[in-house]
């Protein structure tokens, strides 16, 4: 079976799930709070529930309290869940699970969250995610499989632009940070996430949401990539933070 086929066949299945689940299923709010205010965002438990799943384990087990916001790329993504920072110079990479499959069953569309993966590896999500800061179906939906959405911001995306509009370290939001100080920086001068906590697990918390399907999937080319080519967005940040005078690059 080619990949076209194989996708399509996935994404057939995901839908059937959708529809077998849909009477019982439960839908999941959830409230970051963040050192810049409090973003809710509704889980879509029905359409991606291996995702969700994988997701809540993270926040059952408090593995997203005080980690930071540790890439942001302006009008497009800005990304976390997978490093935490603990006083020193470098940001601590955080323990992760089994990957995850992928389920791209809806787009990435501004006020989106969905998983961070590795290049060329569709099924190989863990911890990370990101929030669309605008509509990047064009891209993200093709590219690498797509990418799983598996949330939408319901309350505080004001929050979300807010942080995407923080002055960068090499990617990094960093606030009343001058990146060319010799100054060691503080918690305050990251973008904090405290803690993840269920809001609402009622099944009707999803009722009046209208997610976009993922319509571009079966643009995705035989080796996993897009017909848009590959390239490194959304993808896991691999290297630890090293603050140096006039710079802070990833290495």
């Amino acid at each position: 079976m080619s990949n076209n086929s194989f996708q399509r066949a996935l994404k057939a299945s995901l839908l059937l799930t959708v529809l077998a689940l849909s009477t019982s299923a439960f839908a999941t709010k959830v409230v970051f709070d963040t050192s810049e205010g409090d973003i809710e965002v509704n889980l879509f438990d029905n359409a991606t529930p291996k995702t969700v799943e994988n997701f809540l384990s993270y926040v059952n087990e408090g593995s997203y309290n005080n980690t930071v916001i540790h890439r942001s790329v302006p009008g497009f993504i800005t990304q976390g869940g997978g490093y935490a920072f603990n006083g020193s110079i470098a940001l601590s990479k955080l323990p992760t699970k089994s990957s995850v499959i992928n389920e791209p069953v809806y787009s990435n569309r501004r006020g989106t969250i969905a998983m961070a993966k590795l290049g060329e590896q569709a099924n190989s999500a863990t911890n990370q995610w990101f929030f669309n800061l605008d509509n990047n179906h064009a891209n993200l939906d093709v590219q690498n499989s797509g990418f799983t959405v598996f949330g939408q911001v319901v309350q505080g995306m004001d929050i979300v632009d807010n942080i995407a509009a923080i002055a960068l370290c090499n990617s990094v939001p960093m606030p009343n940070y001058d990146c060319g100080s010799d100054d060691v920086p503080g918690v305050e001068n990251f973008v904090t996430i405290y803690s993840i906590t269920l809001s609402d697990t009622s099944p009707e918390s999803a009722s009046v949401l209208i997610p976009v399907e993922n319509t571009l999937i079966d643009a995705t080319d035989d080796n996993g990539g897009s017909s848009g080519g590959s390239t490194l967005w959304g993808l896991f940040a691999l290297t630890l933070l090293i603050l140096k005078r006039h710079q802070a690059s990833y290495i």
